[in-house]
């Protein structure tokens, strides 16, 4: 991946959105652009996503919500035709900034994907303290941060008598929750979330939701979804992002949830939340 720093990305850099600096966890993009190849597909994306809270990123399929998702955390750069500008900045610190180590960057900015990816091999328990080897961190209270971890994800009282069990043996919803359970046992400051009730039941879906709400009173939520209704049980800060043949995904219209959804700005944030298009 190459890192572009056209003059207009970086223009107002002395303007840079602010989160409150006493929590941690603070996320925000500035003028973030995306391309693959010569492809631009996102343009501009600023956006401030507030410690401790849930943001909900809504719109069209093929707008760029996943993929501005993907630069939170720098997962974008994996894929060999992309590039970016723009800064991302956690905690006022550039996550693209050369001297970071992408791998503490992707410890304190984890990710949940549309399809749970557990190893399906391995025991429920070896499952949630995967990540912990990953990363190189050492611990000595495993069990500990097994239960923990499985609590808040709230899996525990499903799996705590049987944590030899093989991760590939759980249910989808629950598969998903071991997975959220292995992000959160590194103790990330933000949890990315890219449709992760997309091939989920009701049941489980609500269950996912439940456990959402829970955590965002310790974690940073961005979360990627088509499901409007639960964009708004979940969420407090809401951007819809929008594309069209000509133009690259950026956001039309952010703000706090209730105000996206009740009192819209922009008539085509209306009709989208509306569902009279999209």
């Amino acid at each position: 991946m190459s890192m572009q720093t056209p003059s207009s990305a970086l223009s107002d850099s002395n303007m840079r959105l602010e989160v409150p600096p006493s929590e941690l966890g603070g996320l925000v993009a500035e003028d973030v652009s995306c391309w693959f190849g010569t492809r631009k597909v996102l343009d501009r994306v600023s956006l401030v996503m507030k410690p401790k809270e849930v943001t909900a990123l809504i719109g069209p399929s093929g707008c760029g919500k996943s993929t501005f998702l993907r630069t939170l955390n720098r997962m974008h750069e994996l894929i060999p035709s992309a590039s970016l500008a723009g800064r991302v900045f956690l905690d006022g610190e550039d996550i693209y900034d050369p001297a970071l180590r992408v791998t503490d960057t992707r410890r304190r900015i984890g990710m949940v994907f549309q399809k749970p990816n557990p190893f399906p091999a391995m025991s429920i328990y070896d499952n949630v303290i995967a990540g912990l080897k990953l990363s190189g961190m050492k611990v000595s209270n495993k069990d500990e941060i097994v239960e923990t971890s499985l609590r808040r994800a709230g899996l525990w009282t499903e799996v705590a008598n049987r944590l030899s069990d093989p991760g590939g043996g759980l249910s989808g919803g629950q598969q998903q929750r071991l997975c959220i359970a292995r992000s959160l046992a590194v103790e990330p400051e933000v949890l990315l979330m890219d449709e992760p009730c997309s091939a989920l039941d009701p049941t489980s879906t609500r269950r996912i939701e439940e456990t959402i709400v829970e955590i965002a009173e310790r974690v940073t939520i961005v979360i990627v979804t088509h499901n409007m209704q639960q964009a708004q049980r979940v969420s407090q800060q809401c951007a819809f992002f929008l594309a069209a043949e000509n133009t690259p995904g950026h956001i039309v219209e952010s703000g706090l949830t209730t105000q996206v959804f009740g009192n819209p700005v922009d008539p085509r944030t209306e009709d989208y939340v509306n569902g009279r298009f999209g």
